[in-house]
């Protein structure tokens, strides 16, 4: 049996994320990727999930070479919510959590998250969306769910790994993909690097 890890680059600090890439095997060294995450005039959200990928991806790999780290391959994403055309992000606050929660209720939005991964100057991208419909929610729930101060680190104000799960009722794609890196989308893009997971 080979017990060998694989090496990667994450050039993110979501503990979600590096939890689904241990759970596959890897050992991992985060490299800081700070960029601008402002959307731009007219940008959709698909647009926006794959620039921040492929601009941390950048970033990422800057520092890893400025450093003077092994050349290794990197992985970087970015999540998105969608709900009519409108991208909702980490909230800023419980009032705009609570906006983003009142505006899921009983409806269907788009969890995207495009995935990147950069080694020299090559980068590869790949995007997941899945469709979430989330059950009507009472204000009380929803204030319950602030108190819990889960939402606020979390594109769209909820983890549909966590408590949130019980507002879920349906959900058609990739459920890895909603919680921050979709793993079929990321094999595949792991393969072109020629690395294979077990």
């Amino acid at each position: 049996m080979n017990s060998r890890k694989i090496r990667l680059y994450l050039a993110s600090g979501s503990p979600r994320r590096r939890e689904i890439l241990e759970q596959l095997g890897f050992q991992l060294e985060r490299v800081h990727a700070d960029i601008d995450e402002t959307v731009q005039p007219g940008e959709d959200a698909a647009s926006y999930t794959q620039r921040l990928a492929v601009e941390k991806a950048a970033a990422g790999w800057s520092v890893a070479m400025a450093l003077g780290l092994p050349s290794r391959p990197l992985l970087s994403a970015d999540t998105t919510v969608v709900l009519d055309g409108e991208i909702f992000g980490k909230p800023t606050d419980a009032d705009d959590a609570f906006r983003m929660l009142r505006a899921f209720s009983g409806r269907t939005h788009q969890v995207l998250t495009s995935v990147a991964i950069r080694e020299g100057e090559r980068t590869e991208i790949a995007t997941s969306c899945t469709d979430v419909t989330f059950k009507l929610l009472t204000d009380a729930e929803i204030e319950r769910y602030l108190d819990t101060g889960e939402p606020f680190d979390k594109a769209g104000a909820y983890g549909i790994q966590g408590k949130a799960s019980v507002f879920v009722q349906h959900i058609a794609g990739s459920f890895t993909g909603v919680v921050g890196l979709p793993v079929f989308e990321t094999a595949q893009l792991l393969a072109a690097f020629d690395i294979t997971l077990p």
